[in-house]
């Protein structure tokens, strides 16, 4: 027999209680030391109860504590009640004898279950009033309440569940205990008309008269349901808190007078619980599909953003390019990537339910599969790959295209300023009226100039390729460059041929002309070149410049040197030429000749030469002072790519190491399915609070970013890399507290032992030899050989082995989850809710009719579920069919599906 005590502390008492048996006896005994109106109250309720029993028998009793005495009439009590044979009682007047039949009567309570404690047959015989009510008390338990059973619950709990279901829909009735609930007598009189509504006008009761109210529960009890009257309603009503046992007493003869609707109930109570089901599955497949539609709306809008590859024409634009780049990485993308992990862990979830209620696979919109979302997200990963990079390269033009721009914007200034005057000079007759001296002068000076049109002819040529280069890159501004290097060309092909023409027609007249000054024209012939020299100097001193390295940036460093080192020469070479200049004066002076002016083969003067070099020697430490700045950058920028290096070399390694250990975790099984769950919980919670270094890394890579860094040699692992894995690890840490979420309910719901579940995962872990997390179709049937199923190569054994393949594998994807292995495994072993279940329950709220009506299922069912039945039930349309009559056999095939027609 089971131990009622022992089943006492989980039904009689909630779990926060946590009270015993011999608890219980102790409160009775303080209950009535602290108020003398309960003892009253339970001496008239349980007299009336035993006396309920005793006329069966044809007898009752006057006063409890003096009637019990001799044991007689409390062993017939027990008999009646039990319906068992006691021992003969004992026929003496004696105590002795007394006492042996009062022992019978304890000896037969206690094999059942009942611990009397401190409850003796000496405090019976005697009469103590207090020990013989705790007695009645523990048999009107055992033998009224213990038994009494409501949905999952029993006894005191069970009781009080069945009067709150049965009490809902009445007004002005809360039940919530068993004493100043029943006060106002509204719920004696619900209880009865809900099961009696003819005997009882319920409306016409009122809650500030519960004397009357309780009286007129009473009298149809008593008079209707053969229920004696146990209480007085001017007890009850002068009761600050009315005895709880009393209460208890007197309900549970209402819940025994009841009993026979209670077959209907259970019959609702399972309709409900389909129902119930049916209704969460459908609320989560909508929420799946909204929440699919749209991420793949949001995918659908996302990708052309990032496939559109108009260039934009300045290096500002392309820059705001990028920041929306990386507002979207940092706000837009991370709440889509939890959606999508929350869309699986949903569709999951669904799926198992699905599973455990014996209900057909969840098949989500076309387009709206989790392949199909996956696919989609592939495809935005790719865009957003291509696009990044699209953009890096697209800024690297950029600046490239405006160092060149401003390079040509130099070179052609220098050579327009260089030509401008110079047709002008070319194109003059001044040899017509010149002496000899001037002709030959002016031909020196033409040679002259000659040799410095020949210098500029390389600037031309770089000014001509960089306008190619512009063009090829294909730069905004390339029609204005082409013009302008248009003009230069043109312009230098004309000085050519003015050149040329010139200086045939001073040949012409050379023969008549005397040599002119050999003095002038060695200062000419040196100042030009050295005059070239100092502008080129110069060019090259104010040249825009470009790095991207150390080593680079102390390349010009180095070169800078170089040229730094040949300024001593060239001063030489300046105070040659000026002591040059300087000897045509002395000569001048001394033979007593009157210059006619400067030097007629040259318009460099010394005062210009002077001034060039005094130039050079500004932009020198200038152009010092610029390259150390950019070596500053550049190792500035070196510190950058060795920080962000230093934490992406530990964080790559973290991914993965966290990576092969959640997969170990998952394939261990160290510890319960909640050890596992608690393990993985505190391992997540371990992975997020690592996200403070995922971020610095961010921040540094920002930094890298932002300093236009496009290398780094110090480390492999770039940043979309480890976003990647960071993403990936969140989601397979999710992923796998799913699965073992999923488990425990599969485990749960079928009633799977801890020790089962270590079996079934220690099989299929042997079996799954590549640590794959699945199982092939071989290494499945090994595996079920193990487990003793027939699936061995031969006619039988193959369509018994296509049958479970069919079970595990509905998609025929080849391999088998372990998901499916312990649903499988939990379907062979354990029992589910069929179609003809529900159809047996409905066709008890029907009454054994074929066929049931809307009325029916709303007095039977809650408000919510009968119209959830009504709404989806078509109309019966058999042979005895009435108006309104509704079809439940085909609505209880149709929640299960095909398989059970």
């Amino acid at each position: 027999m089971v131990d009622y005590h022992g089943a006492n502390n989980q039904s009689l008492y909630s779990a926060g209680e946590q009270q015993t048996y011999m608890e219980q006896e102790n409160d009775w005994d303080r209950d009535l030391l602290l108020d003398p109106a309960w003892e009253k109250q339970q001496r008239k309720t349980f007299t009336a109860w035993c006396n309920s029993h005793l006329r069966k028998a044809g007898t009752q009793i006057e006063n409890i504590e003096e009637d019990f005495r001799d044991g007689l009439k409390l062993m017939l009590l027990l008999e009646v009640i039990s319906g068992e044979r006691l021992p003969k009682p004992e026929r003496g007047k004696m105590r002795v004898h007394k006492i042996n039949n009062v022992n019978k009567a304890l000896d037969f309570i206690a094999s059942k279950g009942v611990k009397l404690v401190s409850i003796g047959a000496e405090e019976i015989v005697d009469g103590n009033a207090k020990m013989t009510l705790g007695m009645i008390w523990s048999i009107i338990l055992r033998f009224a309440i213990q038994d009494i059973s409501v949905e999952e619950t029993s006894a005191k709990e069970g009781l009080l569940l069945w009067c709150q279901r049965k009490t809902a829909p009445y007004k002005n009735v809360k039940i919530q205990n068993f004493h100043i609930s029943w006060k106002d007598g509204l719920a004696f009189n619900a209880l009865i008309h809900r099961h009696r509504p003819e005997l009882i006008d319920y409306d016409k009761l009122r809650k500030d008269d519960p004397v009357t109210n309780l009286n007129n529960a009473f009298e149809v009890a008593e008079r209707y349901l053969d229920i004696p009257k146990m209480l007085d309603a001017e007890d009850i009503v002068g009761t600050l808190r009315p005895d709880e046992k009393a209460i208890m007493t007197y309900v549970s003869c209402f819940y025994h007078a009841f009993s026979g609707a209670q077959k209907a109930e259970t019959a609702a109570n399972r309709i409900c619980k389909v129902l119930a089901v049916n209704q969460e599955n459908e609320h989560l497949m909508e929420d799946y599909e909204k929440l699919a539609s749209d991420l793949l709306e949001w995918i659908r809008r996302t990708i052309p953003w990032l496939e559109n590859r108009a260039p934009e024409k300045t290096m500002t634009e392309m820059q705001q390019k990028l920041e929306d780049f990386r507002d979207y990485r940092r706000v837009h993308k991370p709440p889509k990537v939890q959606e999508k992990c929350q869309l699986e862990i949903n569709f999951n979830t669904l799926q198992t339910k699905l599973r455990l209620s014996n209900r057909p696979a969840f098949m989500p919109s076309e387009g709206r599969m989790v392949s199909d979302i996956n696919g989609a997200w592939h495809k935005l990963e790719g865009a957003e790959k291509g696009y990044e990079e699209w953009l890096l390269n697209e800024i690297r033009r950029l600046e490239r295209l405006d160092h060149l721009a401003e390079k040509f914007r130099q070179k052609a200034a220098i050579h327009e300023s260089w030509t401008d005057g110079k047709e002008t000079m070319l194109t003059q007759k001044d040899y017509e009226t010149a002496t000899l001296s001037e002709i030959k002068a002016l031909l020196k000076k033409h040679e002259a100039f000659e040799s410095d049109l020949a210098a500029h002819q390389d600037r031309v040529e770089q000014i001509a390729a960089i306008a190619q280069e512009l063009n090829e890159l294909d730069y905004y501004d390339s029609p204005s460059v082409n013009a302008r290097c248009q003009k230069i060309c043109e312009q230098w092909d004309a000085l050519g041929s003015l050149t040329q023409n010139r200086r045939e027609s001073l040949e012409r007249t050379e023969k008549q002309l005397e040599s002119i000054d050999e003095l002038y024209l060695e200062y000419a012939k040196r100042a030009a070149p050295f005059n070239n020299w100092m502008e080129g100097a110069m060019e090259d001193l104010q040249d825009m410049f470009i790095v991207h390295n150390i080593e680079e940036i102390q390349g010009l460093i180095t070169a800078h040197d170089q040229f730094k080192s040949t300024l001593p020469e060239a001063n030489k070479e300046r105070e040659a030429i000026q002591a040059i200049q300087a000897e045509v004066q002395k000569i001048a002076q001394y033979n007593g000749i009157k210059l006619a002016g400067n030097n007629p083969y040259t318009t460099i003067t010394p005062q210009s030469i002077d001034k060039k070099w005094e130039k050079v020697q500004q932009l020198v430490p200038q152009r010092d002072q610029a390259l150390q700045e950019e070596l500053a950058r550049q190792q500035s920028n070196d510190h950058l790519r060795r920080q962000f290096a230093n934490q992406a070399n530990m964080i790559g390694p973290w991914i993965q190491n966290k990576m092969e250990e959640i997969g170990r975790i998952s394939i261990e099984m160290n510890g319960t399915l909640e050890d596992q769950l608690t393990h993985l919980r505190q391992y997540e919670q371990s992975i997020i609070e690592y996200k403070p270094n995922i971020d610095q890394l961010e921040g540094d890579h920002q930094l890298i970013q932002e300093a236009l860094i496009f290398d780094n040699k110090y480390t492999s692992y770039t940043m979309e890399h480890l976003r990647v894995g960071w993403e990936q690890l969140l989601t397979t840490i999710a992923r796998t507290i799913n699965e073992i979420e999923n488990q425990i309910l599969t485990r749960d719901a079928k009633g799977i032992s801890q020790e089962q579940l270590h079996e079934y995962r220690t099989s299929f872990n042997h079996f799954d030899k590549d640590h794959s997390g699945v199982l092939q179709a071989e290494e499945f049937k090994a595996c079920l050989i193990s487990l003793g199923y027939d699936v061995e190569n031969n006619k039988q054994g193959d369509a018994e082995f296509a049958r479970i393949m069919g079970i595990v594998d509905p998609n025929n994807s080849g391999a088998v989850t372990f998901q499916a292995f312990i649903d499988f495994m939990s379907r062979e072993t354990t029992d589910t809710d069929t179609a003809d279940q529900v159809i047996a329950s409905f066709k008890i709220l029907a009454g054994d009719k074929n066929y049931i009506t809307a009325e029916e299922l709303r007095r039977e069912l809650p408000p919510d579920q009968a119209e959830y039945c009504i709404a989806r039930m078509a109309p019966y349309t058999g042979p005895d069919a009435v108006p309104g009559a509704l079809d439940y056999m085909s609505f209880s095939t149709a929640l299960y599906g095909e398989s059970d027609l």
